[in-house]
């Protein structure tokens, strides 16, 4: 009883009580997070193209899958199915990996960065490696009260 009060319910929430129910308010700041992530990304160089291309693939992805999810609960898609329950908590494991390898990945092209970079370039980077970390703490919250919730319905 006390996990499924803790996350929310055992239901998805629809219109804009999403903005207010825990954890789908999280949705919010993974929005903001992952396009700072993106923003930074896409206007920094990385040493390893590789790097860079998984990154912002993250990122894109995270953040369109993220706004789509958003917009359907919002618009009430999921008609109160449990079948969206266990989307909700298999895309949210799933973006916290994807996240989580891009964060050490960045962050290892960070280290990297040798000579040929200029102090402006290295910060970019550094803001970067911080965001996707702030971005992948937002998604494993996330996940895990999705779980609880999946596991309560």
């Amino acid at each position: 009883m006390a996990p499924a009060a803790a996350s929310g319910g055992s239901s998805l929430p629809s219109g804009f009580s999403v903005f207010v129910t825990f954890p789908d308010l999280l949705f919010i700041f993974e929005f903001i997070f992952g396009g700072l992530v993106w923003i930074l990304i896409a206007s920094s160089l990385v040493p390893i193209a590789l790097i860079q291309g998984w990154v912002m693939f993250v990122s894109v992805f995270c953040f369109v899958a993220t706004t789509s999810l958003m917009v359907m609960y919002i618009l009430g898609t999921h008609g109160g199915e449990t079948s969206w329950i266990t989307l909700d908590a298999a895309y949210h494991c799933v973006a916290a990996l994807f996240y989580l390898s891009a964060s050490v990945l960045e962050a290892l092209a960070t280290i990297m960065m040798h000579d040929g970079y200029t102090y402006k370039q290295y910060h970019e980077n550094i803001s970067a490696v911080v965001f996707a970390y702030v971005a992948t703490l937002f998604y494993v919250v996330h996940a895990v009260f999705s779980l609880i919730r999946w596991k309560s319905s």
